[in-house]
Protein backbone atom coordinates (compact mmCIF):
# COMPACT_ATOMS: atom_id res chain seq x y z
CA UNK A 1 0.00 0.00 0.00
CA UNK A 2 1.36 3.39 -0.88
CA UNK A 3 -0.32 6.67 -0.49
CA UNK A 4 0.44 9.99 -1.22
CA UNK A 5 -1.13 12.94 0.46
CA UNK A 6 -1.46 16.79 -0.88
CA UNK A 7 -2.68 19.44 0.90
CA UNK A 8 -1.84 22.48 1.54
CA UNK A 9 0.40 23.53 5.10
CA UNK A 10 -2.01 23.23 7.89
CA UNK A 11 -4.73 21.16 5.76
CA UNK A 12 -4.27 18.32 8.04
CA UNK A 13 -1.62 16.22 5.85
CA UNK A 14 0.53 15.36 8.88
CA UNK A 15 -2.42 14.10 10.98
CA UNK A 16 -4.36 12.06 8.73
CA UNK A 17 -1.40 10.11 7.51
CA UNK A 18 -0.03 9.54 11.13
CA UNK A 19 -3.67 8.33 11.65
CA UNK A 20 -3.53 6.22 8.62
CA UNK A 21 -0.10 4.84 9.23
CA UNK A 22 -1.21 3.15 12.45
CA UNK A 23 -4.49 1.90 11.23
CA UNK A 24 -2.24 0.09 8.86
CA UNK A 25 1.25 -0.49 10.38
CA UNK A 26 2.88 1.23 7.72
CA UNK A 27 5.43 4.05 7.84
CA UNK A 28 4.22 7.62 7.76
CA UNK A 29 7.09 9.27 5.83
CA UNK A 30 6.73 13.33 6.40
CA UNK A 31 9.94 15.07 4.57
CA UNK A 32 8.77 17.71 7.28
CA UNK A 33 9.89 15.60 9.91
CA UNK A 34 12.41 14.18 8.23
CA UNK A 35 13.90 17.95 7.66
CA UNK A 36 13.27 19.00 10.94
CA UNK A 37 15.30 16.15 12.60
CA UNK A 38 18.29 17.15 10.24
CA UNK A 39 18.09 20.42 11.58
CA UNK A 40 18.88 19.13 15.18
CA UNK A 41 22.42 18.13 13.51
CA UNK A 42 24.99 20.93 13.83
CA UNK A 43 26.56 20.83 10.18
CA UNK A 44 26.60 23.00 7.48
CA UNK A 45 23.74 21.45 5.83
CA UNK A 46 21.51 21.94 8.89
CA UNK A 47 22.60 25.30 9.12
CA UNK A 48 21.54 25.75 5.05
CA UNK A 49 18.10 23.88 5.80
CA UNK A 50 17.41 26.10 8.49
CA UNK A 51 17.82 29.55 6.20
CA UNK A 52 15.67 27.46 3.63
CA UNK A 53 12.96 26.56 6.08
CA UNK A 54 12.45 29.68 8.25
CA UNK A 55 11.94 31.54 5.40
CA UNK A 56 9.12 29.44 4.02
CA UNK A 57 10.86 28.27 0.74
CA UNK A 58 10.89 24.54 -0.15
CA UNK A 59 14.01 22.46 0.55
CA UNK A 60 16.13 21.78 -3.28
CA UNK A 61 14.50 18.57 -4.76
CA UNK A 62 17.81 16.73 -5.06
CA UNK A 63 18.20 16.63 -1.26
CA UNK A 64 15.11 15.84 -1.06
CA UNK A 65 14.73 12.68 -3.80
CA UNK A 66 17.99 11.44 -1.72
CA UNK A 67 16.21 11.34 1.72
CA UNK A 68 12.78 9.72 0.42
CA UNK A 69 14.61 7.27 -2.19
CA UNK A 70 16.94 6.20 1.07
CA UNK A 71 14.08 6.14 3.44
CA UNK A 72 12.37 3.90 1.20
CA UNK A 73 14.90 1.90 1.19
CA UNK A 74 14.58 0.95 5.21
CA UNK A 75 12.93 -2.81 5.04
CA UNK A 76 9.69 -1.39 7.47
CA UNK A 77 8.38 0.23 3.87
CA UNK A 78 8.47 -3.03 2.31
CA UNK A 79 4.54 -3.69 3.13
CA UNK A 80 4.05 0.20 2.01
CA UNK A 81 4.24 3.31 3.53
CA UNK A 82 3.00 7.29 3.28
CA UNK A 83 4.38 10.03 1.63
CA UNK A 84 3.35 13.44 3.22
CA UNK A 85 4.82 16.60 1.73
CA UNK A 86 6.45 14.99 -1.20
CA UNK A 87 6.47 14.89 -4.09
CA UNK A 88 6.17 18.26 -4.54
CA UNK A 89 7.61 20.10 -7.59
CA UNK A 90 7.95 18.36 -11.27
CA UNK A 91 11.15 17.44 -10.24
CA UNK A 92 9.75 15.27 -7.28
CA UNK A 93 7.20 14.07 -9.21
CA UNK A 94 9.59 12.32 -12.10
CA UNK A 95 12.11 10.73 -9.85
CA UNK A 96 9.31 9.50 -7.61
CA UNK A 97 7.98 8.18 -10.86
CA UNK A 98 10.89 6.60 -12.27
CA UNK A 99 12.34 4.99 -8.86
CA UNK A 100 8.68 3.06 -8.03
CA UNK A 101 8.82 2.10 -11.72
CA UNK A 102 12.45 0.51 -11.41
CA UNK A 103 11.40 -0.90 -7.79
CA UNK A 104 8.23 -2.82 -9.01
CA UNK A 105 6.03 -0.35 -6.90
CA UNK A 106 2.53 1.49 -7.58
CA UNK A 107 0.70 4.24 -5.72
CA UNK A 108 -2.51 2.56 -4.49
CA UNK A 109 -4.52 6.11 -3.29
CA UNK A 110 -4.18 9.47 -3.39
CA UNK A 111 -5.48 11.85 -1.24
CA UNK A 112 -5.99 15.66 -1.85
CA UNK A 113 -6.65 17.57 1.33
CA UNK A 114 -9.14 20.94 0.60
CA UNK A 115 -9.55 23.48 2.63
CA UNK A 116 -9.67 27.18 3.09
CA UNK A 117 -6.96 29.45 3.22
CA UNK A 118 -8.84 31.18 6.43
CA UNK A 119 -8.95 27.82 8.29
CA UNK A 120 -5.08 27.42 7.35
CA UNK A 121 -3.54 30.24 8.63
CA UNK A 122 -6.33 29.29 11.78
CA UNK A 123 -4.90 25.98 12.25
CA UNK A 124 -1.20 27.28 11.69
CA UNK A 125 -1.23 29.41 14.36
CA UNK A 126 -2.83 27.31 16.83
CA UNK A 127 -0.27 24.60 15.61
CA UNK A 128 2.77 27.13 16.74
CA UNK A 129 0.91 27.68 19.96
CA UNK A 130 1.28 23.74 20.56
CA UNK A 131 4.55 22.77 18.90
CA UNK A 132 6.57 26.30 18.59
CA UNK A 133 7.86 25.88 15.42
CA UNK A 134 9.93 28.42 13.60
CA UNK A 135 7.89 27.97 10.47
CA UNK A 136 4.74 28.39 11.74
CA UNK A 137 4.92 32.61 11.71
CA UNK A 138 2.05 34.53 9.55
CA UNK A 139 4.88 35.53 7.28
CA UNK A 140 6.03 32.30 6.70
CA UNK A 141 2.72 30.94 6.47
CA UNK A 142 1.56 32.75 3.83
CA UNK A 143 5.18 32.31 1.82
CA UNK A 144 4.55 28.80 2.46
CA UNK A 145 0.52 28.80 0.82
CA UNK A 146 1.86 30.58 -2.06
CA UNK A 147 4.18 28.50 -2.93
CA UNK A 148 2.14 25.60 -2.32
CA UNK A 149 -0.26 26.43 -5.06
CA UNK A 150 2.43 27.73 -7.26
CA UNK A 151 4.47 24.91 -7.04
CA UNK A 152 2.59 21.53 -5.51
CA UNK A 153 -0.69 22.46 -6.77
CA UNK A 154 0.09 21.64 -10.19
CA UNK A 155 1.80 18.23 -9.24
CA UNK A 156 -1.66 17.30 -7.48
CA UNK A 157 -3.37 18.34 -10.58
CA UNK A 158 -1.21 16.19 -12.73
CA UNK A 159 -1.99 12.91 -10.41
CA UNK A 160 -5.85 13.84 -10.71
CA UNK A 161 -5.20 13.96 -13.96
CA UNK A 162 -3.44 10.88 -15.16
CA UNK A 163 -4.38 8.79 -12.20
CA UNK A 164 -8.13 9.52 -11.54
CA UNK A 165 -8.55 5.89 -10.48
CA UNK A 166 -6.21 6.23 -7.39
CA UNK A 167 -6.90 10.18 -6.95
CA UNK A 168 -9.67 11.14 -4.20
CA UNK A 169 -9.99 14.97 -2.98
CA UNK A 170 -10.66 15.31 0.62
CA UNK A 171 -12.51 18.14 2.45
CA UNK A 172 -10.08 18.82 5.15
CA UNK A 173 -12.35 21.86 6.30
CA UNK A 174 -14.35 19.15 8.44
CA UNK A 175 -13.39 17.94 11.84
CA UNK A 176 -10.08 15.89 12.10
CA UNK A 177 -11.86 12.03 12.99
CA UNK A 178 -14.32 13.10 9.77
CA UNK A 179 -11.49 13.39 6.97
CA UNK A 180 -9.84 10.51 8.81
CA UNK A 181 -13.67 8.58 8.46
CA UNK A 182 -13.86 9.67 4.75
CA UNK A 183 -9.84 8.43 4.25
CA UNK A 184 -10.16 4.79 5.51
CA UNK A 185 -13.24 4.38 3.97
CA UNK A 186 -11.42 4.86 0.74
CA UNK A 187 -8.38 3.16 1.94
CA UNK A 188 -10.64 0.04 1.99
CA UNK A 189 -11.64 -0.08 -1.13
Amino acid sequence: MILIFFGPPGAGKGTQADLVSKKFGIPHLSTGEILRNKLLDNDSLSEKLKDVIDSGNLVPDDILNKIVANRIAISDCNKGFILDGYPRTIVQKDFLSDFLINNNLKISKIFDLKINQKKIIQRIKSRFNIEYRGDDNEEVIKTRIFKYFQETKPISDYYSLNYPQNYYLIDANQEIQMIHSDIIKITKK
